[in-house]
């Protein structure tokens, strides 16, 4: 029954996925089994009656931590499926040792039918049809750049011209232009926020340059990941324009006659959010450029000749 059980919750499509899901099963199951016997010989030295009170304490302890523990960001992107695997074979060992007499013999059943099916699975993985999921997850990073990059190539424009309700009073043309930036936000952030204020004119060249700049340095970047190339050289120029963008921003922002007394606080402080999100963008995309340059010597990246 195990196995079967077994190959029924860790058998996935691809290889990496199965791979994942063995060793979290496996670890899991014997780092359980182990404190499982642990607690229920300890708690046989408290006697008859301590016995179930003692069991009941440490099933209680270490449920709780590693439920808790489950929330954490880290371990639950990677090993929340073994931290469950873990309380539920400790609770099953401890409980069960209770009341059967021969536990090693039982733990060592459960465990060689565990193994058998694991194994089963990373064998039929692997060497019958196997599914890799590299390209996949390849093209999946290209394409989510991508998309950013064309967000925040219209972003700048979008917001400037057709805030709120204004949308609906241009051309057809540009509402097309405007729900396509928007459907490539949502495919990453799937974000619902909708600006209404706008923008002061002094704010609209440069944060449309920060935020076009911006994009065409994740165009850049998208295309080198997805055709396994160093980034070109105008990569860096589209950042360095963004950031002296982002500067002159700054010198507005810090020039003693701002606000000026015919600005309304409340129209430009949408601007000023998006001016430092789009700040941190910047700094995000700086160091995403240097990531892919680290990729690209360690995953053997071509180099690109530009002719003129």
């Amino acid at each position: 029954m195990w196995a079967v059980l077994t190959v029924v919750v860790v058998f996935e499509f691809t290889v990496g996925g199965t791979l994942s899901k063995c060793l979290n099963r496996g670890s899991a199951t014997l780092l359980a089994g182990a404190l499982g016997v642990g607690a229920e010989h300890i708690a046989r030295l408290c006697g008859e009656k301590g016995e179930p009170v003692v069991l009941g304490l440490f099933v209680f302890i270490l449920a709780a931590t590693s439920t808790f523990m489950r929330f954490f960001p880290n371990v639950k992107k990677r090993y929340e499926y073994g931290m469950l695997i873990f309380i539920l074979t400790f609770t099953l060992v401890a409980v069960s040792g209770a009341r059967v007499t021969h536990i090693l013999q039982m733990a060592h059943q459960r465990l060689s039918t565990i193994l058998i099916g694991g194994a089963t699975c990373i064998a039929i993985s692997i060497f019958i049809c196997p599914v890799w999921a590299g390209q996949d997850l390849h093209n999946l990073v290209a394409a989510n750049i991508e998309n950013l990059a064309v967000f925040f190539q219209g972003f700048g424009v979008e917001f400037c011209s057709c805030p709120g309700e204004e949308c609906s009073t241009v051309s057809s043309k540009d509402d097309k232009d405007c729900r396509s930036y928007l459907q490539s936000y949502k495919k990453i952030l799937n974000s619902k926020a909708n600006e209404e204020s706008l923008v002061a004119s002094e704010f609209q060249p440069t944060i449309t340059k920060m935020s076009t700049e911006s994009g065409k340095a994740l165009q850049e970047l998208a295309s080198a990941v997805k055709n396994m190339t160093f980034p070109l050289s105008t990569v860096e120029i589209h950042i360095r324009n963004s950031k002296d963008a982002a500067s002159d921003l700054r010198s507005i922002l810090e020039n003693p006659s701002f606000p000026s007394k015919n600005m309304d606080l409340q129209e430009i402080m949408p601007v000023l959010v998006v001016a430092y999100v789009l700040t941190d963008i910047i700094n995000c995309v700086e160091k995403l450029s240097v990531h892919v340059h680290e990729l690209g010597k360690k995953a053997g990246f071509r180099y690109i000749k530009v002719t003129n």
